[in-house]
């Protein structure tokens, strides 16, 4: 008996068949996928930017209404209507009553004091303030 080859003509001309199918639908099948995640991609700018567009519109809303643009002119530029009275309390923003009373405290010299120590630094030529317990005797 004559031992059959293990690869016969029928088979290799079906395995060139089937690597050229896989070959021609490689690409295709790439250029899908990245489609797809392009797609993604966008949807979700889209989404970013219609959220965008009703936060706008809520502003202009906003902005629109009579009482705000009130309320942010005296806020902000510190307008005061006829027959209102009004107060502006000349304080660093965020800066409360106690932390003024212990920067007061923490700094005792009065400013003529230290004006008078640069000049004294000016004229040793140090170029530094002089200390505050050290007085100069000119």
């Amino acid at each position: 008996m004559a031992k059959r080859p293990q690869l016969t003509g029928r088979a290799a001309i079906l395995a060139v068949v089937v690597c050229a199918i896989a070959m021609s639908l490689a690409y295709p099948v790439r250029e899908y996928i990245s489609n797809r995640r392009h797609i993604a991609e966008l949807e979700a700018q889209k989404s970013r930017v219609e959220a965008e567009r009703q936060a706008l519109a809520e502003e202009a809303r906003r902005v629109s209404d009579p009482n705000w643009t009130k309320r942010t002119v005296k806020e902000r530029l510190h307008y005061c209507g006829q027959g209102e009275k009004c107060y502006v309390i000349a304080r660093p923003p965020g800066q409360s009553t106690q932390k003024v009373a212990a920067q007061q405290q923490a700094d005792p010299a009065p400013w003529y004091q230290k004006l008078w120590e640069t000049i004294e630094a000016a004229d040793n030529g140090t170029g530094q303030k002089a200390p505050t317990g050290e007085k100069s005797g000119k």
